[in-house]
């Protein structure tokens, strides 16, 4: 992050001293003042990047003061970030409808706090992988690199905006993260690319789900008759897990999806699209502040010397993730070994490249690696697809993620 200048408003001296302290130690430049009325002039004339604001404070609370700097348009690109002891989500909810950037709870975490306010600044979609391997779990030594575990991603915003893609087992790490975090009140979009096993079957062990003031809207395509609340209550019906649904503690809903377009929380674009995989499958295409991630897995493309080969589809697929910056799709085979698993609903090296040549994306990720992969035959599909992605123009990076990786987009 380059150095910027953050003005504190407190009515505190000494909540004014610990963030100044924090922020200065992290090579920062920091004014402030503890008389709110002053506040806008003294912020207009110092040129500052980012205002930090206390809500409760005499004469001009913090939010009435938030409203004064929206209505400056000299300070139209200024950042503003609420930092307070109100942990309420009436007062967090209320602070970004008057145009904040950022709510952070007193008292700050100071070995993390300079981080958070960086990242609100920037305000990048942050991305995980959790899981990475398709069909089944692996364990053992050679799947240390890129970890065992099935498909999990999840996309974060920088006003705590959470996106969970699939629930396969890597959703347990993703889990144990949360609770580390102590993250309270958590709320989530979950999004199910179709109800096979290794994308469902570890959403029990979500421990947010039991937890009460929690709360998660469970998304995918419904199956003919059978709707996506019914999709995931058949798994914990007590013949299959132990645990009945009943016994979530947080509020959890349900949603079926189509081919569509929304928004979720009213700032992110969600497009999703049919694809070819056993049963009605989901890919998702995520749209934030003119950036765009594409989730898609699992989906059978095949090659153009076959005689399943539809153009028309490539090209639909081609359009919908065109020109993203970052394409997540199932790269499960090697040409080799797709030979023998035609129909098997999954994608192999040549294909995916071409695609994303077609549709020129800015980055392609490998994911939903076969179980019979070691660290050595997924890291060998990178070097395959990197090599024939080499003269694309324009450029196209290419990475085989591993379980636990983040990327700022």
């Amino acid at each position: 992050m380059n150095k910027l200048t953050f003005f504190i408003v407190d009515d505190d001296p000494i909540s004014i001293r610990l963030l100044a302290g924090l922020l200065e130690a992290a090579g920062q430049t920091v004014h402030s003042t503890t008389d709110a009325h002053r506040a806008v002039e003294e912020i207009l004339a110092l040129g500052v990047d980012c205002a930090l604001v206390d809500i409760m404070m005499p004469g001009l609370d913090g939010l009435a003061l938030c409203q004064k700097l929206r209505a400056e348009p000299a300070l139209a690109q200024l950042k503003i970030v609420v930092v307070t002891g109100k942990q309420f989500e009436f007062d967090r909810e209320r602070a970004y409808r008057f145009g904040v950037d950022g709510y952070l709870v007193k008292p700050v975490q100071p070995d993390r706090f300079a981080g958070q306010l960086f990242k609100i600044i920037e305000d990048r979609l942050e991305l995980t992988y959790w899981g990475v391997r398709g069909t089944l779990p692996v364990c053992g030594t050679k799947s240390l690199h890129y970890g065992g575990n099935t498909s999990c991603v999840t996309l974060e915003c920088a006003r705590g905006d959470l996106l969970i893609f699939d629930a396969g087992s890597g959703i347990k790490n993703l889990s144990d993260h949360l609770l580390a975090r102590k993250r309270s009140r958590l709320e989530a979009k979950i999004f199910i690319s179709h109800p096979h096993w290794d994308h469902i079957n570890a959403l029990p062990y979500f421990r947010p789900l039991y937890m009460p003031g929690n709360d998660f809207e469970i998304c995918g395509a419904s199956h003919g008759d059978i709707t996506m609340r019914e999709l995931m209550v058949a798994q914990m019906d007590g013949v299959y897990f132990p645990i009945k649904i009943s016994e979530f503690a947080a509020r959890v809903y349900f949603r079926n999806l189509t081919e569509e377009q929304f928004e979720c929380n009213g700032r992110i674009g969600v497009r999703t699209l049919l694809l070819n995989h056993p049963g009605n499958c989901l890919g998702y295409r995520v749209e934030y502040h003119g950036r765009s991630v594409c989730y898609i897995t699992d989906n059978e493309m095949y090659p153009k010397d076959s005689p399943h080969y539809n153009p028309h589809y490539i090209q639909k697929l081609a359009d919908f993730v065109r020109e993203t910056d970052l394409l997540i799709t199932d790269t499960t085979y090697t040409d080799k070994e797709y030979a023998g698993r035609i129909h098997w609903g999954h994608s192999a090296i040549t294909p995916v490249v071409e695609l994303a040549r077609l549709a020129q994306v800015k980055a392609l990720h490998l994911f939903h690696h076969d179980p019979g992969q070691d660290d050595e035959a997924i890291a060998a599909k990178e070097r395959t697809a990197i090599d024939l992605l080499r003269d694309a123009s324009p450029a196209i990076a290419c990475l085989a993620p591993r379980e636990g990786q983040r990327f700022s987009i």
